[in-house]
């Protein structure tokens, strides 16, 4: 089926589930947000209104950063030879802070060919006494963010570059997230925001950032964490400041060195901070710094050595974007359970495809035998084994289809340290793929579970990891894309952090497995697998996701859909409700490696239409480890 054809149908079924749920008239404002975002203006999307800025400029009137009770955070600004706009923009963006809890710390590295640098400095210093500012070497990035610390007097010191813009109640927020930890007593060492990019007016921005919560696997791919990053000062100063021998990567760096001591960063789902994308900003690509790649790969070899794990870094699929080949511990066995009724054209393409690519020699495949009636099936069983090391077939006691049942039942036979799950409609697409799956999990502090990348036969996503709250439920992250992009901020190109994998190929500890009871056999058909992952994420683990696990998945051959089944459609319903029931529809609805500022209506990361919640304030900061 074309796709774009495949995608509106999915939008019209949600559409019509969504009116019978929710009314016609949420159903509508919805629409008429999709039709807004689509084909209206987007003039200052990402800033509050201006009721909410000036509510808060009014309750810190008068007040000083000492009286205003929210912590001072004095922000770094290494300057060098910078264009009087650009220079200007970001020195108003300070001084027209709602709160006063902010200082400016300036170093300023200019050669003498840029005296207008100092001046106009010296002209907003004359109005406000928040900045301070000297004059310094060149000694590069990090030396020079050094130097402006050196000036601050702030409890928290923050990033910024001198050529962006900060958001009005940057400030404010920061400070009120801050306190907002520390009311619940959670640390408050590290925290970041979202960000958009500009060219010239940040009420005409082209692109937001919004990034998931502290998501570690994902941070050794990519600095996604970026800008506004705020943190402790005496953080900064116990892991030694910046590092001038990252310089290029010297933020990723400091931010992995303070996470450290941290033990995690607090993500703040608003946008304080626009990053200006011109010829010479890293914003617009790392061309501009060819040199910063070597400086990243550095920083993360050296955050492996000081927490005691061993791997590979190297490049990534994309500039600017690395990965870490784990070292895989031991030699663990692995048991593949193939569920299979049926269809056997479709599991000797699996099988095969098994054992001509696979590199890791040490595993095992059961098949679970789900009441077949074709002949010709049994007859197969009966010869794949002296074809295919290792095989075993096992007869599955029920009856219908329950796959949690199959899955449990054919655990009862699996040897493996690890578990795969895996639908007998796939093909294997690179011979290291059972390997990638490992190197996430079978190492000290690895994740419990990994999945891995799946295509439509056309070379389409299908699975790119779940996210909870797509279409209500849960929805494959980036679904329909073309095989090869890097898809939303590089998350279809870099191991993943997720709530949720699908189970057609999911890997999983054995010991996990069975600590959280398996698959819930409530679960029939649907969900299984998403509810599976929020049971072992609520038992403290980690999902992972890899791009380097690739298959072709012929997607529910051997079931058929169920949407004219009207049996099998209320079952559906029944497993969405007990979904709800068991992890509450709130928590959902609210992933935390997805944001509540994309949208729920599709799988392509796009922004939500609604972002009333953005612009209101309303988003609070949240604490992962």
């Amino acid at each position: 089926m074309n796709q774009q054809l495949k995608r509106a149908r999915e939008l019209g079924r949600y559409a019509v589930q969504l009116a019978r749920e929710e009314g016609l008239s949420t159903m509508a404002r919805r629409g008429a947000g999709f039709f807004k975002r689509r084909f209206l203006g987007k003039k200052a999307r990402y800033l509050p209104t201006k009721n909410y800025l000036a509510a808060q400029r009014a309750e810190y009137a008068g007040k000083t950063a000492e009286s205003c009770g929210l912590p001072k955070i004095s922000i770094l600004t290494p300057l060098y030879n910078t264009p009087p706009a650009y220079l200007r923009a970001f020195l108003d963006s300070f001084v027209n802070q709602t709160a006063p809890n902010g200082q400016l710390c300036l170093a300023d590295a200019s050669d003498p060919a840029h005296p207008e640098v100092g001046r106009i400095v010296e002209e907003y210093r004359a109005k406000n006494q928040q900045i301070v500012y000297k004059k310094i070497e060149n000694k590069g990035i990090a030396a020079n963010t050094n130097a402006a610390a050196a000036l601050a007097e702030g409890e928290y010191l923050a990033l910024a570059d001198h050529d962006d813009v900060l958001a009005p109640h940057a400030m404010a927020e920061m400070g009120r997230a801050i306190l907002d930890l520390r009311a619940k007593g959670q640390p408050d060492g590290f925290l970041y925001s979202d960000e958009a990019l500009f060219e010239k007016d940040i009420r005409r921005p082209r692109a937001a950032h919004f990034k998931p919560d502290y998501a570690p696997d994902y941070f050794l791919c990519c600095n996604y964490i970026c800008h506004l990053a705020v943190f402790r000062r005496d953080l900064f100063e116990a892991v030694g400041g910046e590092r001038p021998e990252c310089d290029g990567s010297q933020d990723h760096d400091l931010f992995l060195r303070l996470i450290e001591q941290n033990g995690g960063a607090a993500h703040l789902p608003q946008v304080l901070y626009y990053w200006r994308v011109h010829a010479g900003s890293t914003s617009g690509g790392t061309g501009a710094k060819p040199y910063v790649a070597a400086a990243a790969k550095k920083a993360l070899a050296d955050h492996l050595a000081r927490t005691g794990r061993k791997g590979e870094v190297c490049d990534g699929l994309f500039p600017s974007t690395y990965r870490v080949k784990w070292e895989i511990e031991g030699e663990p066995l692995v048991s593949i359970l193939i569920p299979s009724k049926d269809h056997t054209a479709d599991l000797e393409k699996c099988l095969s495809s098994i054992y001509e690519k696979t590199q890791w020699k040490k595993f095992e495949v059961i098949v679970i035998e789900n009441n077949s009636t074709e002949p010709e099936t049994f007859a197969y069983y009966e010869k794949a084994p002296a074809r295919y090391p290792g095989l075993r077939v096992v007869k599955w006691p029920g009856k219908g289809f329950n796959f949690s049942a199959i899955n449990n039942f054919g655990r009862e036979s699996a040897k493996g340290e690890y578990l795969l799950l895996l639908n007998n409609d796939v093909e294997i697409l690179n011979g290291d793929w059972l390997t990638e799956l490992l190197r996430p999990c079978a190492h000290e502090g690895g994740a419990a579970i990994c999945g891995a990348m799946l295509y439509y036969p056309d070379d389409t996503i299908q699975h790119a990891g779940v996210v909870t709250g797509l279409g209500g439920y849960a929805g494959h992250s980036h679904k329909y894309r073309p095989r090869g992009g890097s898809g939303y901020l590089f998350r279809a190109a870099t191991v993943q952090d997720f709530s949720a994998v699908t189970g057609a190929c999911l890997l999983v500890k054995t010991s996990v497995y069975d600590q959280v009871g398996g698959l819930d056999e409530g679960f029939a058909v649907a969900f299984n697998d998403v509810d599976f992952c929020l049971r072992v994420r609520e038992a403290g683990y980690r999902i992972a996701w890899t791009p380097y696990a690739q298959l072709y998945h012929y997607e529910s051959k051997s079931r058929g859909g169920d949407e004219k089944d009207p049996v099998k459609a209320r079952r559906f319903a029944a497993e969405q409700q007990r979904l709800y029931d068991r992890h509450g529809r709130e928590n959902i609805l609210d992933d935390p490696y997805y944001n509540p500022s994309l949208t729920y209506d599709r799988e392509d990361f796009s922004e939500s239409a609604d972002l009333r919640r953005l612009q209101n304030g309303e988003l609070t900061v949240r604490f992962r480890q």
